[in-house]
């Protein structure tokens, strides 16, 4: 019974992989790669010549049959294009199948973009929450975010950049003005963090032309607010504004800023509150 070994690989720099990796990559039977082009380049540098197979999302059926009959024969690496398999690939199917059918499994640490860039990032890293990819349709974009938009902890996840500007605009109006750190180009010769609010790196990225792939970390729930604020607080803040005078959408809007809630959010629980016959401009 061979091993599944689960060999991280660099996401820009070439030194960053480990001499274990390399030493695996040059013993196992066989690689599964996500893209065998660019794990070729990479065997190429190193000057291995371990014979490969394709292993993507539109393949993976066809394909677990042929890996676990290889893995019955010896060990059997899997890569992504960059960084550590199984996160936003079809790696973890082959993970399960090769746990069912009696196989060990060994991860070989070593690059990660979204924990690169959250320990570079400045925001807490005691706890997060890794969200991969945002939804590609805004409608689901949104319903994503407003269900973390109560979460404390630090939010990580990956975006493309022509939906760059797209999410960071839903980040705003669903979680509220955070903190955010904006990272491209990891380990590369261009590596950028950009760190600030969500509504600078919303400008910044609307007069420089986003470029790479990116991972954003943001802010949890009262982590850029002073102590989190409940639902009850909001409510309360919201009747003495209400009280002193000022329109709803003022109202809404400085509660909003204080808390750190998002605009909707705190709108939807002073329309709720509202009796029937008032209506917000």
């Amino acid at each position: 019974m061979g091993t599944l070994y689960l060999v991280a690989t660099p996401i820009g720099n070439l030194e960053d992989i480990s001499p274990r990796a390399l030493r695996l990559l040059g013993e196992v039977r066989l690689i599964a790669a996500e893209d065998t082009r660019q794990t070729r380049k990479l065997l190429s540098h190193f000057n291995l010549h371990t014979p490969l197979t394709s292993y993507f999302e539109h393949s993976q059926q066809a394909k677990l049959t042929r890996l676990l009959a290889e893995l019955e024969q010896g060990d059997v690496a899997l890569v992504s294009d960059a960084g550590t398999p199984g996160l936003n690939d079809p790696g973890y199917e082959l993970v399960r199948a090769a746990l069912q059918a009696g196989h060990h499994v060994s991860p070989i640490p070593g690059p990660s973009a979204p924990v690169a860039a959250l320990v570079a990032s400045g925001l807490p890293t005691d706890a997060f929450l890794y969200l991969g990819y945002l939804p590609r349709k805004a409608s689901l974009r949104r319903r994503t975010l407003q269900g973390v938009a109560r979460f404390p902890y630090t939010l990580v996840l990956l975006e493309a950049p022509h939906r760059l500007l797209a999410s960071l605009s839903d980040l705003l109006a669903e979680l509220g003005e955070r903190q955010i750190a904006v990272a491209r180009e990891l380990t590369k010769v261009h590596e950028e963090i950009w760190r600030g609010k969500l509504s600078e790196a919303l400008v910044y990225f609307q007069e420089h032309a986003p470029r790479g792939e990116f991972t954003l970390v943001v802010a949890g729930c009262g982590n850029i607010a002073g102590p989190s604020w409940e639902e009850g607080d909001i409510r309360a803040a919201l009747a003495e504004g209400l009280r002193a005078g000022q329109p709803p959408s003022q109202a809404a809007g400085e509660v909003a800023a204080r808390s750190g809630w998002p605009r909707r959010a705190v709108y939807r629980l002073l329309t709720e509150d509202q009796s029937p016959d008032q209506e917000l401009p």
